[in-house]
């Protein structure tokens, strides 16, 4: 039977439906073709993004600065209370057993510690047991609680005072996978990971079984993502939840695991994980917690603290040990029960671990700006041979020179100072500033920017330029006493008024503080008594250049205008130029830097700069004995004799105080045998305080030595310095049992040759500083 023809209208639909079917075929190839260009695109930037951060500087970590450490020693004159107090500051916690460092116990009058670990660049130091016995004058001795070995010093691990951060406020502590505990590694991969080491970034397997043990549970027990999902979270991406971010969690966790090791990811991970917060700043990492919470390494920690550690990954808040102790001992308990599950700890260890306490340290807050106004100092200098970048991403460790305890004994001496200072109607809106070094260092050990401790704001010590009135004058008498033909200590000086001419014709005529004429005075008595006629007439006899230069040799680089008011403290300068110039005379006339660096070394401990001392002679040390002397005499009979309200005689305080026009400013600049110390006091708008140096900066500086300075100064004299008697009335020779005589020191050829009615001949003084009589 012959097939019958297909309509015409059929045959032209196939036909048209043909070309249809043919171009969406083409358009669906097309659009896989471009989408699989596109994500290939996306997936080449992704892993150009993952390998550029994972391969470059991952983190930066902040500069952590640390006071000078306390040494200990027998003889060292601290209480047991207050080594205890210490211990806390360091956050050192109480422990009976001593159980890994950073740990104390008491018992009876002995203080038994185990000292952390430290490396301070060129002598890194071991943990160690030691026992430290108390007498009623301090340490009695510190002995090895494991050999009995008498130690001669012990060094202290240093207190941390500030950090410099990066403009993201992170901070970690960095470690590698091989310091990590085992039990740490053994907790994460129990709770957070089973699969780590099988999978290649995400886990069907693993979300499974979390949703299954969720519901049992019926809560959330154990989370879906792996720990290389959990790193990219962390470190690559926001935490907004978005399918968008979770596509993209996915494709980075498998370029990941195609690029690096497990063992790699897994070190990354122990330093990038966030687990707190202390204060502003983040606290990442493993090794940072570790010391956050329990105040010790991390290679340190016994299995309940690494157990409490693994906990805080699920959710540092909810279970931050301090806040939600019994939320975190739940959680930790969980952890150490899934680490028995998978065989990493038997029955007796789990038992054991959950039997102990959480037993967190108190809080341990790393202040970024713990004393604002030292710090700041210790930036500019760094900043003198280190970028902003190596201060906030390198991990520096800079060792400085302050002292805490003088440090806050400061802060504490200017707020009751000020408010007692501020009872007058006259004295209101102070604010001061302070500095204080060793005498024989120019290390500083304490430093106050203004009057609130806290103030992050103008830095009054560093930047406040402020006249200084008679803090001038012992250059002035320096200069002439270094020209031992024309003054030596007892040469006659007239107090009278003079003018000396000025610009256009004019005057200019200095009066004395009390507006009195005082006729022809020795020149120790004209500076003991801060006489402006007499420093005047001195001053311009010698030249203003030539104090100018003395004030330059001394340390102080701040041009110098030459008018004759110069002499008088016109000149302004900083506390900090006045602490230099002031550490020169402390130094018998030879200049020491001032410091507040002692090293600064790499993250890793390896030293890269230390700050050695150095000294220098500036100015002639026979002048510079002789008008430390006089300055004795400032403070036994002259402007500075309140100090002695305050300490006892037997100091010999050597200082000086100054006052500036219309009392605008109050400062004091003195030393004892250990500590130099110079306040100013005055007000911001520069208005009058209605304080002369020694109602105001001296009352300060008084309250802070009182309370810091164990040792008196001993001037010794240099070789070409002798001790004679004369007498205090006329200057000519005397002997020690004559009415009215003085022992006072003349350079070599230069003391009078003439005697007074009593005494037949000099005698000198073979040990003169057990005689000297108060001027």
């Amino acid at each position: 039977m012959p097939r019958r023809p297909r309509s015409s209208k059929s045959t032209v639909r196939r036909r048209k439906s043909q070309p249809q079917a043919s171009w969406l075929k083409r358009a669906l190839v097309s659009l896989l073709l471009i989408g699989a260009f596109v994500l290939a695109v996306y997936v080449s930037y992704l892993d150009y993004t993952v390998r550029q951060q994972f391969e470059g500087k991952r983190w930066s970590i902040p500069a952590r600065v640390y006071a000078s450490p306390v040494e200990l020693y027998a003889g060292y004159e601290i209480s047991s209370k207050n080594l205890e107090d210490l211990l806390l500051e360091l956050h050192y916690r109480q422990d009976n057993q001593l159980v890994g460092e950073g740990s104390y116990s008491i018992k009876g009058g002995q203080i038994n510690i185990r000292t952390r670990a430290f490396n301070f660049g060129n002598t890194p130091q071991e943990s160690r047991n030691i026992s430290v016995s108390f007498t009623s004058g301090g340490i009695a001795g510190i002995t090895d609680a494991g050999t009995g070995e008498s130690l001669a010093i012990v060094r202290m691990d240093p207190v941390q005072i500030g950090s410099f951060y990066p403009t993201r406020k992170e901070d970690r502590i960095l470690i590698k996978l091989d310091e990590a505990p085992p039990t740490l590694v053994q907790g994460l991969l129990s709770t957070e990971d089973k699969d780590f080491y099988n999978h290649f970034g995400i886990s069907p397997k693993g979300i499974v079984r979390a949703m299954w043990s969720n519901v049992k549970a019926g809560g959330m027990v154990q989370g879906g993502s792996t720990i290389t999902q959990q790193l990219v979270k962390n470190f690559f991406l926001n935490p907004k939840r978005t399918l968008r971010r979770k596509l993209k969690e996915a494709l980075m966790s498998f370029i990941l695991e195609y690029r690096y090791s497990k063992d790699e990811i897994l070190e990354a991970y122990l330093n990038e994980i966030f687990l707190g917060q202390d204060g502003a700043s983040a606290v990442h990492g493993f090794g940072l917690a570790s010391e956050f919470y329990f105040g010790q390494s991390l290679k340190t920690l016994n299995l309940h603290q690494v157990a409490t550690l693994v906990a805080l990954v699920r959710g540092p808040s909810e279970y931050d040990p301090r806040r939600n102790p019994e939320h975190t001992l739940e959680r930790r308990n969980i952890v150490l029960d899934a680490m028995h599950t998978e065989g990493f700890i038997d029955a007796q260890q789990l038992n054991e671990a959950k039997k102990q306490p959480i037993g967190v340290a108190t809080v341990i807050h790393r202040s970024a700006n713990r004393y604002p106004g030292f710090i700041d100092l210790v930036k500019r200098q760094l900043k003198q041979e280190y970028k902003e970048d190596d201060l906030t991403s390198e991990g520096l460790r800079i060792v400085t020179t302050l002292d805490t305890r003088i440090q806050d004994t400061l802060e504490k001496s200017i707020a009751s100072k000020l408010k007692h200072l501020e009872k007058s109607s006259k004295s209101n809106d102070l604010e001061t500033a302070a500095i204080v070094t060793r005498r024989d260092s120019g290390e500083i050990v304490a430093l106050a920017g203004g009057r609130d401790a806290e103030d992050t704001g103008f830095n009054r010590a560093l930047d406040a330029v402020r006249p200084i009135g008679s803090l001038i004058k012992p250059v002035v008498y320096l200069t002439a006493l270094e020209y031992p033909d024309r003054y030596t200590i007892a040469t006659p000086i007239s107090d009278t008024r003079l003018e000396i001419p000025a610009e256009r014709g004019k005057t200019w005529s200095p009066d004395n503080y009390d507006n009195q004429e005082h006729g022809v005075v020795p020149l120790h008595s004209a500076l003991a008594h801060s006489y402006n006629m007499a420093t005047v007439r001195i001053g311009m006899d010698i030249g203003l250049a030539k104090v100018a230069n003395t004030l330059k040799s001394m340390g102080v680089s701040r041009p110098v205008d030459l008018f004759p008011s110069f002499l008088l403290g016109a000149q302004p300068l900083t506390p900090l130029e006045v602490t230099q110039l002031y550490q020169t005379l402390a130094g018998d006339g030879f200049a020491t830097p001032l410091r507040s660096i002692r090293a600064v070394n790499a993250a890793d401990g390896k030293a890269l700069q230390s700050y050695p001392f150095t000294v220098r002679q500036a100015v002639d040390p026979a002048a510079t004995f002789i008008t430390n002397t006089i300055l004795q005499e400032v403070m036994y009979a002259g402007t500075g004799h309140s100090a002695y309200n305050y300490l006892p005689q037997n100091m010999a305080l050597v200082g000086k105080t100054g006052t500036t026009n219309q009392l605008r400013d109050s400062w004091f600049a003195g030393f004892s045998g250990d500590f130099l110390s110079v306040v100013w006091v005055g007000r911001d708008d520069n208005k009058p305080t209605g304080l002369t140096g020694g109602t105001g900066a001296l009352q300060i500086w008084s309250e802070l030595m009182r309370q810091v300075s164990k040792k008196p100064v001993s001037l010794v004299p240099p070789d070409n310095v002798q001790m004679t008697w004369i007498d205090a009335a006329s200057g000519l020779l005397s002997n020690e049992g004559c009415p009215g005589a003085k022992l006072m020191p003349f350079v070599d050829g230069s003391g009078p040759s003439q005697f007074a009615d009593c005494g037949a001949s000099p005698e000198s003084g073979e040990s003169w500083l057990n005689n000297l009589n108060p001027f």
